[in-house]
């Protein structure tokens, strides 16, 4: 078994601190644009492109993802307290919302290009993983969306949190939604039904929201929110919604290819 006693901030320089969390972002963002550009996009028209469209990604992700947490996560607490919406810095952020803020971009730049926005959307599914894998051990670091109790010989005592053994799910997340899941994208790359835009965009929903669904099983719901209907949390009900539209993407794809 394993003490978690990490500390969240990675350095500091001068006054300002660095957080683990918010390099993890940095890491994530900067990896995704370099596999991006080196391997995945083969038109060097959208390569240049590309430069300007990570500007709308990270807008999307931290828009999304505020507003996300906000409305799925704590409304209550935020209709009274709006000023708060602003301050990024003190934490609550949500991946359903950021995939959101992402996809309303994509289509916003797309459009404005005169491209198809799946294009787009699937390249960055190809990468996300990478982002999810850094996000995940960020988490793990911060002490932050932990597993419930186990006694198993890998479970993990939290200091920060209390005495218990618990199941260390950002781990969990950062090798299933992270590591496995970008080697199934790259599978699924591989094969021929991959050229149609928009095929891979829905295999990533489909397996993300699998494993994320399952290992939120093992997972502490957020305090405030319990859980929200049928002994599943939000983070679980929102995976219910982007599967469904998953398996329609990719069904509807893949019909078209042949």
């Amino acid at each position: 078994m394993f003490i978690n006693n990490f500390d969240p901030v990675a350095f500091s320089l001068f006054s300002l601190e660095f957080r683990w969390y918010s390099l993890a972002y940095i890491f994530g963002i900067l990896a995704g644009w370099v596999l991006a550009k080196r391997i995945f996009i083969k038109d060097d028209n959208l390569k240049e492109k590309f430069d300007d469209y990570i500007t709308f990604i990270i807008l999307g992700i931290i828009i999304g993802g505020r507003l996300g947490y906000v409305i799925f996560y704590n409304l209550d607490y935020y209709l009274v307290n709006p000023v708060e919406i602003f301050k990024i810095w003190n934490g609550g952020m949500s991946f359903h919302g950021g995939l959101l803020g992402v996809i309303v971009m994509s289509i916003w730049f797309a459009k404005k290009h005169s491209h198809n926005s799946y294009i787009y959307l699937d390249i960055v599914s190809l990468v996300a993983p990478v982002g999810i894998f850094f996000g995940r051990i960020a988490n793990f670091i911060n002490s932050e969306l932990y597993g419930k109790e186990t006694t198993l010989p890998w479970g993990v005592k939290f200091e920060k949190i209390d005495e218990i053994y618990r199941h260390p799910s950002q781990l969990y997340e950062a090798f299933f939604e992270g590591l496995l899941l970008f080697f199934i994208l790259i599978y699924f790359y591989k094969r021929s039904s991959a050229k149609n835009p928009g095929f891979i965009s829905g295999i990533f929903l489909i397996f993300y929201s699998t494993f994320r669904f399952l290992i939120e099983f093992l997972r502490i719901p957020d305090e405030h929110l319990g859980y929200v209907l049928f002994n599943l949390s939000m983070g679980q009900i929102l995976c219910l919604v982007f599967f469904i539209f998953g398996s329609y993407l990719t069904l509807k794809k893949y019909d078209h290819q042949k």
